[in-house]
């Protein structure tokens, strides 16, 4: 019987990759990626050779009807992102409801993940907490998330490219106020990892 995994991969430094993920990818017959070339540096890292299949947000839907075949097979297949947790505000959520939908199992791998890594050593509250991922470009949409993120007593997390910060905070102070506590990670688990600020104005 065919079946699923959905392994994590380092956000940024190698060594976070655990000795079960490592197996998996290693062990099963394909391997759903990202990005090829990515996780193809990823597995000479560790030395493994196996069978990639690009899966994205563009090919993802096309793919299905393929990798279902396959676990009817009785073929194993892991799902990797270009990094950390796959389905996290990346491609996947479609294949795992279909692969349930066809009775076959799906088994995730705890690993790396960006916003949970973020949010423990950000020193904002964490036992709640509310994942937005990326913020939608589109004025109407965008408008309404930000108002839900102000009025929320919770932790806000969210997901953006370093040429758009700037954007999103100009938004959030007009929404949120300058004194809204608020920490930027970036470069986590690297070298040059930085936790920057305490509050909208300070960042």
């Amino acid at each position: 019987m065919g079946e699923l995994y959905i392994v994590p991969t380092p956000i940024g430094n190698l060594e976070d990759i655990t000795i079960r993920a490592k197996n998996i990818l290693s062990k099963v017959d394909i391997i759903l990626c990202e990005d090829t070339r990515r996780t193809l540096k990823l597995l000479n890292h560790l030395e493994i050779k196996n069978k990639l299949i690009s899966f994205h947000k563009y090919n993802s839907s096309k793919r299905l009807d393929y990798i279902i075949s396959k676990l009817k097979e009785g073929k194993s297949i892991a799902l990797v992102t270009d990094a950390g947790m796959p389905l996290i505000s990346d491609p996947g959520e479609i294949l795992v409801k279909q692969v349930k939908r066809n009775n076959f199992d799906v088994i995730c791998i705890p690993g790396p993940c960006a916003a949970l890594t973020a949010l423990v050593s950000s020193g904002l509250t964490s036992s709640k907490f509310t994942f937005y991922g990326f913020i939608p470009k589109i004025n109407k949409e965008r408008s309404f998330l930000l108002e839900l993120i102000s009025e929320s007593n919770l932790t806000s997390i969210i997901y953006e490219s370093p040429k758009k910060i700037l954007r999103l905070l100009h938004d959030l102070k007009k929404v949120c106020g300058g004194d809204r506590s608020l920490v930027i990670l970036k470069e986590m688990t690297k070298r040059y990892e930085q936790q920057i600020g305490d509050n909208i104005d300070e960042v």
